[in-house]
């Protein structure tokens, strides 16, 4: 029966077992067991080449140990190459705050990998089953997963240069005790399996029998729910990738930017999944505490009418929207203010890689700067000038408009994002009259004058 099973889900996921040189996870508990075991009787049929690797993350001390031992033994009068590391999680958990299931898994996992490379092993087989299956889409939907992260345990995933495979998701925890007993195997059992402490144990302790109580072949639609989103989401990332990249402004290693007007055309579903996408790009590993309601949250900025807000995600990770453009970003560069004095003709270099240049000219016919440049009348601009970041209460006449207009509502009106607005080059003369916004308004001092032979140009380049 067991055998039966097995044979259909490889089949259905069009898995040859066949010639695979394998490494077996193996914790001397009923699942792994009956796995190895099950592979073992496999090896002369399918022409396979096999390994068991265990694990003592030295939580229960001496009992933890005699697994290993139990293990070891096991596949010594199996002639099964046996591999074993005892990595002290609990002092890992000290060091990185970490909880235990998190250190656990990441420790094994990285052994796993060790091993499949030593013995050039392409796979990874595990005994996660169908009752496991319906513990992980249940706790994964109670804690508000979304997307892929719905679909609970993959039957195969990569891991290092390889591929992890499970081949007993269709399978109880029942039909592989009873594999155990039919095939005279005696696993160890590990208590805490029993203490509810751990929120898998209370699904497993509470939830599973009652749904086993009202269909004893749960884990079946389960497993079928969990191969359908799947194979939906694997449609669904690809549209998303395709409609991301045309929305997409900006890619660095701690920061995206989207343009929100082509992203809100987008349909609903790919927005979420683009956001998702967005996320683990920046994340490199999912914070255990972000939920569908953070990627909710992102989308109601986007929404709203308001031009600008930010978000504050897990793990110090920023979502800033300014006017059309949205960003997550790890690093906000605070702007400091800055002040620089031209008194002749020559360069400042400003912060963040922006520049302006003073000459003096007669000549205005070739005037042909690679930046964007104003021209002052000579003798209408007291010398010396000064480029500063902007003050409290800074007013500028401008070009073609009679009285002053705050520096805080020309920013608005230019739609200048809110964190380049403190690091803005503000350009006075030796009177504190503000003649030149580079990049966005010129005032009323600046224009050809042909009374004057002698014109100030400065030219800003970003």
């Amino acid at each position: 029966m067991l055998e039966a099973k097995v044979a259909a889900l490889l089949d259905r996921h069009s898995f040859q077992i066949e010639n695979k040189s394998i490494v077996v996870g193996v914790s001397g508990g009923p699942d792994s067991l009956a796995l190895l075991h099950y592979l073992w009787l496999q090896k002369e049929k399918n022409n396979l080449s096999i390994v068991a690797a265990h694990v003592d993350h030295m939580f229960r001390g001496q009992e933890s140990l005699e697994d290993a031992l139990f293990v070891k033994d096991y596949c010594e009068k199996q002639d099964i190459p046996f591999e074993m590391a005892r990595i002290d999680v609990p002092e890992i958990i000290r060091k990185t705050k970490k909880n235990s299931q998190a250190a656990s898994r990441q420790a094994r996992y990285a052994f796993f990998e060790e091993i499949m490379e030593k013995y050039n092993c392409e796979y990874l087989a595990l005994g996660h089953h169908g009752d496991d299956q319906v513990e992980t889409i249940l706790m994964r939907l109670t804690r508000g997963s979304s997307g892929a992260a719905r679909a609970g345990i993959p039957f195969t995933r990569p891991i290092g240069k390889g591929f992890i495979f499970r081949p007993f998701l269709s399978l109880t925890k029942t039909e592989l005790n009873e594999y155990c007993q039919k095939q005279n195997l005696a696993p160890r059992l590990d208590p805490s399996n029993k203490k509810n402490i751990y929120s898998r144990n209370r699904f497993r302790n509470e939830v599973l029998p009652f749904l086993k109580g009202e269909n004893k072949n749960v884990h079946e639609h389960f497993q079928r729910f969990s191969e359908d989103v799947q194979n939906d989401e694997i449609l669904l990332q690809e549209l998303t990738v395709q409609r991301m990249n045309k929305v997409m402004k900006m890619r660095e290693k701690n920061k995206i930017t989207i343009d929100i007007a082509p992203f809100l055309e987008v349909p609903i579903p790919l927005q979420r999944r683009g956001i998702q996408l967005i996320l683990n790009y920046l994340y490199k590993v999912i914070p255990v505490s972000l939920s569908a309601l953070h990627i909710d949250h992102v989308l109601s900025l986007v929404r709203h009418h308001h031009p600008s807000g930010t978000l504050d995600l897990p793990d110090g990770l920023k979502v800033i929207r300014s006017y059309s453009l949205l960003s997550f970003q790890f690093e906000v560069i605070e702007g400091s203010p800055y002040s620089f004095i031209l008194s002749e003709p020559g360069t400042v270099e400003l912060p963040y890689g922006a520049s302006i240049r003073m000459d003096v000219i007669d000549e205005i016919k070739n005037i042909d700067p690679k930046g964007s440049y104003a021209l002052f009348p000579a003798d209408k601009i007291k010398l010396p000038i000064e480029i500063r970041t902007r003050k409290m209460g800074d007013r500028m006449n401008l070009k073609g408009m009679s009285g002053t207009k705050k520096l805080k509502d020309i920013f608005i009106d230019s739609k200048i994002p809110i964190q380049d607005r403190d690091t803005w080059p503000v350009i006075t003369d030796k009177n504190g009259w503000i003649i030149w916004l580079p990049g966005i308004k010129k005032s009323a001092f600046e224009g050809v004058n042909h009374s004057t032979s002698q014109y100030i140009l400065l030219t800003y380049n970003k």
